[in-house]
């Protein structure tokens, strides 16, 4: 029979992490006053951050992925203990498509709830709306969208790319690779795919030689491309160069392909197809073509695995993982280790504290938050699978975000 004695290191082991445990929870009761000395909905145990994003509406498709990734990434942090000591509790507002109700819900979400930080937005027109309730209100946003740069905020983080590190590094690409010299332009009318064109003609023009043929947009929900596909089989440009968005992606395709507009007879380059938009195209639709993105879930790393196997074992087998939804869930983690370094969850201070912020578990690999707010990331370029996937053909170097770049404004 077992000595008595033979257990005593493993009491003692107890008792020291019983007494460890209550002194951190005496520690965060009495630590309060330091770490939130804003008024921010923070508790001896919780603190609670919003999510905006459009559960309903248009740009739900591309929307949803985005909520799912910043939900896992926190409850993997509550898993792990939270953030200074306390679990994060989740407010979720939907924007529902329409941006004066982003606006509307922001204001809530920051004078009404009083959250520490809030992960949400997609389209440029949505962050432009809720941009002046953030920064009048001291509020923190974790905005994950790759978008058109031209744009730097203390209230914001951006998690996605700008123009310099997706639009111009895209363009470079496909222009060597294919010989391209004619381009179409097409977008969704509003000013994220404006403000791209605006930069990829310039690109085109100046920087490569080239000649835009045509430039188009229309409305967010539009689904009628006939007239435009007409348009497009009669100039032939060397490459489709797209940024259309949300729903009007799956009418699109299938009317470009059922017009015989394939890989097989024309290059195309998007800018806003992800895995969460091909789900609804269908990769037999865009069979060949290919997009620029920093992040596809095919990517073959350590990281990227654990990632993906626990995104599925959450939101199931035949969920799919996009640019946008990747971008999203590292807004929680950037935030914690920004908290953490601030020792605070105060604006001000987590402001000051992001750059040079480091992830090393990032999906897409290494990632850094510069002293813009913007990340530094790879480009990478992927064609589309008839499965629905993107096989990666590019990848740059690390390209450090510039979202003011000369002689583009």
């Amino acid at each position: 029979m077992d000595s008595p004695t033979r257990f005593l290191p493993r009491r003692l082991a107890l008792g020291a992490a019983a007494l460890s445990l209550l002194a951190a929870s005496v520690f965060s009761q009495m630590a309060l006053a330091d770490v939130n000395t804003t008024g921010l909905a923070v508790t001896d145990t919780e603190v609670t951050v919003g999510q905006l994003h459009s559960a309903t509406g248009t740009m739900a498709i591309s929307e949803t992925g985005s909520i799912q990734a910043e939900r896992l990434a926190i409850e993997q942090i509550n898993a792990s203990g939270g953030i200074l000591g306390r679990q994060i509790k989740i407010i979720q507002e939907d924007g529902a498509s329409d941006w004066p109700t982003f606006a509307e819900k922001a204001k809530k979400l920051l004078v009404g709830d009083k959250v520490a930080a809030v992960f949400g937005c997609w389209t440029s027109a949505s962050r432009k709306a809720v941009l002046p309730v953030f920064e009048k209100e001291n509020g923190l946003l974790y905005y994950p969208t790759f978008y058109e740069g031209l744009e730097q905020s203390k209230n914001v983080i951006y998690t996605g790319q700008e123009a310099t590190q997706q639009i111009l590094a895209g363009l470079d690409w496909i222009a060597k690779e294919k010989g391209a010299k004619t381009f179409y332009l097409i977008g969704s009318d509003y000013i994220w795919p404006r403000t791209s064109m605006k930069i990829a003609r310039k690109h085109i023009e100046n920087v490569l030689g080239g000649k835009v043929v045509g430039e188009e947009y229309y409305p967010l929900g539009n689904t009628q491309f006939g007239s435009l596909i007409n348009k497009v089989k009669l100039k032939k440009p060397d490459v489709v160069f797209t940024a259309v968005v949300g729903g009007s992606n799956v009418a699109f395709y299938k009317q470009m392909k059922a017009a015989g507009v394939t890989s097989a007879k024309q290059n195309l380059l998007t800018l806003s197809v992800t895995e969460d938009e091909l789900l609804g195209i269908g990769g037999e639709n865009m069979d060949g073509f290919y997009a620029s993105m920093k992040y596809f879930q095919s990517l073959d790393n350590p990281n990227n695995k654990a990632f993906v196997e626990a995104f599925k074992a959450k939101f199931g087998k035949d969920s799919v993982i996009g640019d946008v939804t990747q971008a999203a869930y590292l807004g929680p983690w950037l935030w914690k280790a920004a908290v953490e370094k601030a020792g605070s969850f105060d604006v001000d201070k987590v402001a000051a504290a992001s750059p040079g912020i480091e992830l090393t578990t990032a999906p897409e690999g290494y990632v850094k938050v510069h002293d813009n707010h913007h990340l530094w990331s790879k480009t990478r370029i992927g064609q589309v699978q008839k499965d629905g996937q993107f096989k990666v053909v590019f990848e740059s170097d690390l390209i450090e975000p510039n979202p003011f770049p000369k002689g583009y404004q």
